[in-house]
């Protein structure tokens, strides 16, 4: 048995004398939290209440929500991880996600929160035919949200796995299948406004646990980050390598390109992620949308800085044997950080990896009630409501249609995350990001800003965008043809790159171009004019 293998058996001994109070976090956390989404579900009355939380929420509260929605398991798992193994270029995805972050609050979401209602789809479909446009927009908003979702789940079953001892294939896949089930439940029944009270909940745990550790950590080196890093360059065996770029993504031209790809993905991504921007038809006025957007700005800024201390901190005080021992992928690093922070044969070890897992698996539970709200609610609204029943269903057909969706969209989930459970968070969602600013972003700021875009190109840039991510995932090393690899056992990769970002999202925004020019209907300028004067002032979209 090696060394590492050894140490991985230590900690997860360890954990189970503890395990009560494992569960114990655990169970407090979830029965919490369905105590307030049913509380929630009491109190979802009509279809504004079950999509927009009645738009009732303050900037404050909306900001801390929208900090739980973006900041996932790729950001508390995911990251820590891939520092801990890559140093410096691991790095490069907190550094995404932030500065993605400010280009979703800066070109669109205002503009996109001022026109719409309760979906995207409904500013996509503003000033085109309403029926093709919906559907597209459903479509599109459902692919993403699986993507995204199959890292939350990928997630849960890792940690639950290493804190519960479980290592049958069986046992993960339970895991998965129970996460599923508690964000159906969340959803089904409370709807926004139990999702957004479960997102501001955990937003406040994981700033929480995420500064204890950052503590922990610099106290380990006297405050000293010259130290830390020092410390972990040396402990990684790569030596100055680690903090230097190119140990994952510099050694080949394929590399190179691969991370030019990845960064058009982070930084473009968010601005069509739906379930971030329908957090901001949740406040009643445009100044309550820019005050949660300055809230988010600096919860969200302030976290991706702690996540040096969690990576690094992991690559100082684990070997990375150990880290890969636990998880291939590295989605075990922040866990283990804070039992060798305690101690890995000490009650204190495993009170703090309870409690930060407890803390990661809220961070979990949250995202996907968001993610799966909002699919939910975008089949309901836009396929269901608008296209199925052509404008004619009530508003209680609509909110039951979108429970409906909810379950559907829960199994899907739940399979596919069950083999996506050994792949690396971080990565995961890189994918969801690269199809979301394939398919979405195009329409959306075509929609918004350009005058002459027809339905044609909507549904060129929509399905082209959407489809050419997809195919080049499927037929990429995420899936097949690496031992990292979903079916690592198998090889049809023939596209080198693992985030298609760099040719999916080009091919977005040509394709809508190019349908619109050569398009035979013309634009319905009036209706641009009025979706202008909504998009800055809000006036008449709801």
């Amino acid at each position: 048995m090696s060394p590492a293998v050894a140490q991985v058996q230590l900690a997860a001994g360890e954990a189970s004398e503890h395990r009560p109070l494992i569960i114990t976090l655990f169970g407090l956390f979830v029965v919490a939290t369905l105590f307030i989404t049913v509380w929630a579900g009491r109190q979802t009355k009509d279809a504004s209440d079950f999509y927009a939380g009645g738009r009732q929420f303050t900037g404050f509260q909306n900001g801390l929500a929208v900090s739980g929605d973006y900041m996932s398991a790729a950001s508390f798992l995911g990251i820590a991880g891939a520092i801990a193994l890559f140093g410096y270029d691991g790095f490069l995805y907190s550094i995404g996600f932030l500065v993605a972050w400010l280009v979703a609050l800066l070109l669109v979401a205002e503009p996109l929160r001022n026109s719409g209602r309760y979906t995207m789809g409904d500013v996509l479909a503003y000033r085109m035919r309403q029926r093709p446009v919906r559907t597209a927009a459903g479509t599109s908003t459902i692919v993403v949200s699986i993507f995204y979702l199959l890292a939350q789940m990928a997630g849960a079953g890792v940690l639950v796995s290493l804190l519960l001892g479980i290592t049958s294939d069986a046992g993960k896949v339970a895991i998965v299948a129970l996460v599923g089930v508690l964000m159906i439940v969340y959803v089904t029944i409370g709807g926004m406004k139990g999702t957004t009270w479960v997102q501001m909940i955990k937003a406040v745990l994981l700033i929480g646990g995420t500064l204890l550790i950052t503590f922990l950590v610099l106290l380990k080196f006297n405050f000293n980050v010259s130290d830390l890093l020092g410390s972990a360059a040396e402990n990684s065996g790569k030596g100055a390598a680690f903090l230097e770029p190119g140990l994952k993504y510099g050694a080949t031209a394929t590399s190179k390109l691969d991370f030019l790809s990845l960064g058009i993905a982070l930084v473009l991504g968010t601005a069509g992620l739906p379930h971030i921007l329908i957090r901001f038809y949740t406040v009643p006025t445009a100044k309550a949308a820019r005050k949660s957007v300055i809230w988010a700005i600096g919860i969200i800024g302030g976290f991706y800085l702690m996540t040096i201390a969690l990576g690094f901190g992991a690559a100082a005080l684990i070997k990375p044997d150990e880290i890969i021992a636990s998880n291939k992928a590295g989605n075990t690093a922040a866990p283990l950080l804070a039992l060798h922070l305690g101690g890995v044969d000490s009650a204190w070890g495993a009170i703090l990896l309870a409690t930060i897992s407890a803390v990661a698996f809220a961070t979990i539970l949250a995202v996907v009630a968001g993610l799966t709200l909002a699919s939910s609610s975008s089949f309901a609204h836009d396929i269901y409501a608008n296209v199925i029943r052509k404008g004619k269903a009530t508003e209680k057909e609509e909110v039951n249609a979108a429970r409906y969706a909810t379950v559907a969209i829960g199994v899907v989930s739940i399979g596919l995350g069950a083999l996506a459970r050994d792949l690396n968070v971080a990565g995961l969602v890189a994918l969801a990001f690269a199809v979301a600013a394939s398919a979405n972003l195009p329409t959306i700021l075509y929609s918004l800003f350009w005058k002459r875009f027809t339905t044609q190109g909507a549904l060129w840039s929509i399905y082209g965008g959407l489809t050419t991510a997809v195919v080049l995932v499927l037929f990429s090393p995420v899936v097949s043809g690496k031992p990292t690899s979903m079916f690592p056992d198998a090889d049809f990769h023939w596209f080198p790159l693992e985030n298609p970002g760099i040719i999916s999202i080009p091919v977005g925004f040509l394709l809508g171009w190019l349908g619109t020019v050569l398009s035979k209907e013309s634009a319905d300028t009036a209706k641009y004019a009025e979706l202008e004067v909504r998009s800055l002032t809000g006036t008449g979209a709801h």
